[in-house]
């Protein structure tokens, strides 16, 4: 079983890819290592799921209020499973009875690349990580840092550095909400 496998268990075991049309990752495989989605999911509540490619996996957050552009403002993003690399394109409805259940489109995406000395993997498991994302959407640095609050290490912040790509006017999950691959809304789903 290769590393990537043995980090999707989580992922394949909360679904039924017959049912819910997710792809499953049975290949496995690498990437080029450098992508990052961002996903609007419509599930039990409305949400971003950002992803940066690491160690052949998706390594996946739930933001609840989606990346900001504006420096001044911190996200809470939830850790969740990884995700194998074929969700990166993922468009679809997962019906209601399943995990994840709802519409998630491809909000945004692009390539990343390491801000920090220490290399990605590394910097997830000491709990800090500086990437550079450009995306159609969202570009520039941004910070995830795992904070441990209320005793739970899943929960991490995610902040955008002051930089270039910062701008406290732009909302762009509000007002940027359908998907660059296919234009659809969640709604439209």
């Amino acid at each position: 079983m290769s590393r990537s496998d043995d980090a999707l268990k989580g992922y394949r075991s909360r679904r039924d890819p017959a049912r819910s049309g997710e792809p499953v990752g049975a290949g496995g495989g690498r990437g080029a290592g450098d992508r990052f989605v961002v996903q609007r999911h419509d599930a039990s509540s409305l949400h971003f799921d950002v992803r940066l490619e690491v160690g052949g996996v998706l390594v996946s957050w739930a933001v609840p209020k989606g990346p900001s552009t504006d420096p001044r403002d911190k996200r809470l993003a939830m850790r969740t499973e990884d995700h194998p690399l074929d969700y990166a394109t993922f468009e679809g409805r997962i019906p209601q009875d399943e995990y994840g259940g709802g519409t998630v489109v491809v909000w945004d995406t692009g390539t990343y690349h390491n801000l920090d000395d220490r290399d990605v993997q590394d910097g997830l498991d000491r709990g800090h990580l500086k990437v550079w994302l450009e995306g159609e959407k969202v570009h520039g640095g941004y910070a995830f840092t795992r904070t441990g609050m209320r005793g739970d290490d899943r929960n991490w912040l995610l902040v955008k550095v002051t930089d270039e790509g910062a701008d406290r006017r732009r909302k762009p999950v509000r007002t940027e909400p359908g998907s660059v691959l296919s234009d659809k809304r969640n709604e439209d789903l």
